[in-house]
């Protein structure tokens, strides 16, 4: 009789990522258990391998890391239909407490009890099995792979700006910023009915990926006239990127701020009064997983020239450094 086990590859402390073999997770009363096959690397889980800590967020004891996730469905809990077995699903990592204020008003991303994978003390995804939600596991439209329908959560985060910016037919877009969300949300935005998305970067590599999948790139440090964009979504996390990007805003622009970098940016209050611009934060997203797959689906969004480099779960640590050690690369996964 064969043993089932469930490597994980488990954060210990800065820098220091060891593949244990945990205990085979069952799922209890509305859950699903699901055999991993892949999980995309984010800059958060880069940022906790090498800071321990995003915020208030802070790694105290060991974590299994990773968060953008898709699988199969191995086993149900009581209450889930068991035809679900078998079901290719994406992994919405973060399961909210259902109750709170934020939660009853519709707002459940802002929930402050939000279960979310990967973030101190919840454990993450890239492992052979986890358990989840039923609720957030959602159904990956057929002909889906496990490494497309685990971009959902990325590509989750540019429909949640869309739709904060209120993207429409005719938008002119400039997205700051050409990592793989900056990526993800301005195709997000051609798909909303963008008439023009602009993509500016310092990494000719990444303007390079930019410009095969039909955008107008250019480089950060030229510069942008003014009154030529109506919605900024700024994913660099650089401030002089938020700064140039604000300038080019037209009157009554809209400006998402969706990377995470610098703790202060810049705001001219003239330009914003003038111009009575607005400006909003992101955080994560709700309600966006099926518009993701279906866009996904479709081919509006295109994940393949993002997935740069594949990884198997012994080599998470190395996925974690790619960033560091090559240039020309963007999306890491990991296939458990």
């Amino acid at each position: 009789m064969t043993t089932v086990t469930n490597p994980s590859a488990v954060l210990r402390a800065v820098r220091e990522i060891v593949v244990e073999d945990r205990p085979l997770p069952q799922p209890g009363a509305g859950q699903v258990q699901v055999a991993i096959g892949a999980v995309g690397i984010c800059g958060s889980d880069v940022h906790y391998y090498e800071h321990g800590r995003i915020g208030d967020f802070v790694l105290n004891e060991p974590m299994v890391i990773g968060h953008e996730s898709a699988g199969v469905i191995t086993s149900v809990g009581e209450g889930v239909d068991p035809t679900r077995l078998g079901q290719l699903v994406a992994l919405e990592p973060g399961v909210p407490c259902k109750s709170c204020r934020q939660c009853l008003a519709g707002r459940y991303n802002l929930c402050p009890d939000v279960q979310f994978f990967a973030t101190p003390p919840v454990d993450g995804s890239i492992a052979k099995y986890v358990v989840h939600d039923a609720a957030f596991a959602h159904p990956a439209p057929a002909g889906l792979t496990a490494e497309q329908a685990a971009m959902a959560e990325p590509v989750s985060v540019g429909v949640w700006a869309c739709r904060k910016a209120e993207v429409s037919v005719g938008d002119r877009v400039l997205v700051t910023g050409a990592g793989p969300v900056g990526l993800f949300a301005a195709q997000a935005a051609r798909a909303f009915g963008a008439s023009s998305v602009t993509v500016t970067d310092l990494s000719d590599f990444r303007l390079d990926v930019a410009r095969e999948l039909g955008f107008d790139a250019r480089r950060a440090d030229q510069a942008l006239a003014t009154n030529s964009f109506d919605v900024l979504f700024e994913c660099s996390g650089a401030a002089p990127a938020f700064k140039a990007g604000m300038r080019s805003l037209d009157r009554a622009g809209r400006a998402v701020v969706i990377g995470m970098g610098s703790d202060e940016l810049p705001l001219e209050v003239f330009a914003l009064q003038g111009k009575e611009l607005t400006v909003s934060g992101v955080f994560r997203y709700r309600n966006c997983y099926p518009a993701a797959l279906e866009l996904i689906s479709s081919g509006a969004v295109q994940v393949a020239p993002v997935l740069t480099h594949r990884f198997d779960l012994p080599q998470t640590e190395e996925a974690l450094t790619l960033v560091r050690r090559e240039p020309n690369s963007l999306k890491a996964v990991v296939v458990p």
